[in-house]
């Protein structure tokens, strides 16, 4: 991918527009200046009433408000309304917005370019039966590992279960994507933002749904529910609806209303699963008061924590399964690494060690989240995928382009995972020319498939824990589908505890290496990506319970008497 960041999700190399929201350390007696907008959250306990108030006081005009987790959209020209934000009682703190023009944005980790490597030979994979499904499923080695191509003998997924792609936004017009689309619950919470995402394509600036000009989210849908009818390629589980919650910036950023109005859509729409492949943006950790920051962004950062931890407990207690991506780091997040990469964008970063008892990645280290990491086609851990005791649930197929040292499949493409993507991004990449053709020697990673209407769809491989939620938001799709039979008030629904418990309880365990100090000399990885293994073959700290095993998910039965 080019012009994209998720380096919480899917790994890319990028350079990026920049957007800051950080607070500004002024004289008190600082004068008007050009409005700004700002995020607000209310203290614990403060109604609706006493937070508009203060917010006033403060020199602030309320725009837009989510009450259930006393989040506000604020404008100012006020250059201190940041600080006195924080000075009042019943406010955390406030989140700036601010334009600051073109800034290359960071790249966490030595990443491997997956629209280049168009030369190497690929090696397809094909699914654990042999038996080929589309056309491209041949290719979806995912599909195997996790046995979804034989969970879907039994359950392929049911149309009133709903999964929602927190992400850049879907493309219904994919054939693969358009059976399952649901347009009635999809929203967009993330306006363009010129200097970031480039001009507008319509005057309000809001997208229509069912456009990603970002791909990402895109091929996020794909993986967990793209059709099986006997076009492209298929999905986890290829029958549920996908809803889009655009929570993200088409260049690939992710700030906190829009997140978090997502995740209040989420539970107020009943919908089952979200999948969240990202991190809220522009912290990689939010501290309560780390003190390498200022003052006025140790304040932003308790406002990230309580709406994050709020809009979550939000989403699960309104019936939300909520599955997220470790994250691209190869770090271990319960003993994480000094962060050089926070602020990524507005002003330049700056070493923060980080203290793991107050300090959080949002969403994944948030409450009730499934934390995700990544293998590869062997079922090593991918080099780059974050791991740890503390945060990982289970492990699903995420790619890993460098797997397979010492055979023919060694840094090939056909390593990483293949899914849906907007033609309009490839166009934009260039290995999709002006008339839909893929571009001579793109023609290994990226496929085009037609109807017999005229109708086509494109498909693209990426790598990273971004790939591997959705497997996993795919197989939880598949337990609501089976066994949410007796619970709903229309017969679909099911308590996310019982989801996730079913979802450990039929993972395929998975011990740790040997030796547990896991070396990527091999693949050509510095020491800094030594991977220790802590743990047991029942729960460790590289693949949580298990690799996802979707059919035993709809095969075995579920556990009653199971706390909702």
């Amino acid at each position: 991918m080019v012009s994209k960041r998720f380096t919480a999700g899917a790994v890319a190399t990028a350079a990026a527009l920049a957007l800051t929201v950080t607070g500004l350390t002024v004289p008190a007696n600082a004068g008007p200046t050009t409005s700004r907008t700002f995020t607000v959250v209310a203290e614990d306990g403060v109604s609706a009433d006493a937070a508009i108030a203060a917010i006033r006081a403060a020199g602030g005009t309320v725009v837009s408000r989510t009450d259930d987790v006393g989040l506000y959209q604020v404008t100012s020209d006020r250059a201190d309304f940041a600080g006195r934000v924080t000075a009042a009682s019943a406010l955390v703190g406030a989140a700036e917005q601010r334009a600051i023009g073109r800034k290359p944005k960071l790249d966490r980790v030595a990443q491997e370019n997956l629209l280049t490597q168009t030369k190497q030979a690929v090696k397809a994979k094909g699914n654990a039966n042999g038996k080929k499904l589309d056309p491209l499923d041949d290719k979806l080695w995912g599909l195997g590992m996790i046995g979804a191509d034989k969970a879907r003998k039994v359950m392929p997924g049911d149309k009133r279960v709903t999964v929602g792609v927190l992400d850049t936004g879907v493309d219904a017009s994919q054939p693969d994507l358009a059976p399952n689309f649901n347009w009635a619950l999809s929203r967009n919470f993330a306006p363009d933002i010129a200097d970031i995402d480039g001009p507008c394509e319509v005057a309000s600036c809001l997208d229509p749904v069912g456009t990603d000009d970002g791909g990402h989210g895109t091929h996020v849908a794909g993986t967990i529910g793209a059709a099986a009818n006997g076009f492209g390629l298929s999905g986890v589980a290829p029958n549920v609806s996908i809803v889009e919650l655009k929570g993200g910036q088409d260049s690939g950023y992710f700030f906190l209303n829009s997140v978090v109005n997502a995740l209040v859509h989420a539970g107020k729409s009943g919908l089952d699963v979200v999948n969240m492949s990202f991190y809220v943006d522009p912290w990689l950790y939010n501290c309560t008061a780390n003190p390498a920051d200022s003052p006025e962004s140790q304040a932003e950062q308790r406002a990230v924590i309580k709406a994050m931890k709020r809009a979550l407990n939000f989403a699960h207690n309104k019936g939300v399964t909520l599955v997220g991506s470790l994250g691209n780091n190869h770090e271990d997040l319960g003993a994480p690494r000094t962060d050089v990469s926070s602020p990524d964008y507005g002003a330049d970063p700056y070493p923060r060690p980080i203290d793991n008892n107050s300090c959080w990645d949002f969403p994944v280290e948030g409450p009730h989240v499934i934390g995700v990491s990544a293998v590869g086609p062997s079922g090593k851990k991918s080099d780059y995928s974050n791991y740890g005791t503390e945060q990982i649930s289970v492990a699903a197929p995420g790619g890993w382009f460098r797997d397979g040292f010492g055979t023919d499949t060694h840094r090939t493409d056909g390593n990483m995972i293949l899914s849906t993507y907007p033609k309009k991004v490839l166009q934009e990449e260039g290995s999709v020319d002006e008339n839909g053709n893929v571009v001579p020697g793109f023609e290994n990673s990226v496929f085009k498939q037609c109807t017999t209407a005229g109708e086509c769809g494109y498909y693209t491989y990426l790598q990273g824990t971004s790939m591997a939620s959705p497997h996993v938001s795919g197989v939880a799709a598949l337990i609501v589908s089976k066994w949410g039979k007796k619970e709903g008030k229309d017969g679909y629904g099911l308590a996310p505890a019982k989801v996730e418990q079913h979802l450990y309880r039929t993972a395929t365990e998975h011990a740790c290496p040997e030796p547990r100090l896991q070396s990527y000399a091999n693949e050509g990885r510095s020491a800094e990506f030594d991977a220790y293994c802590a743990g047991s073959l029942n729960f460790n700290g590289f693949y949580g319970y298990g690799i996802v095993d979707a059919n035993a998910a709809v095969r075995s039965p579920l556990k009653p008497n199971v706390a909702p």
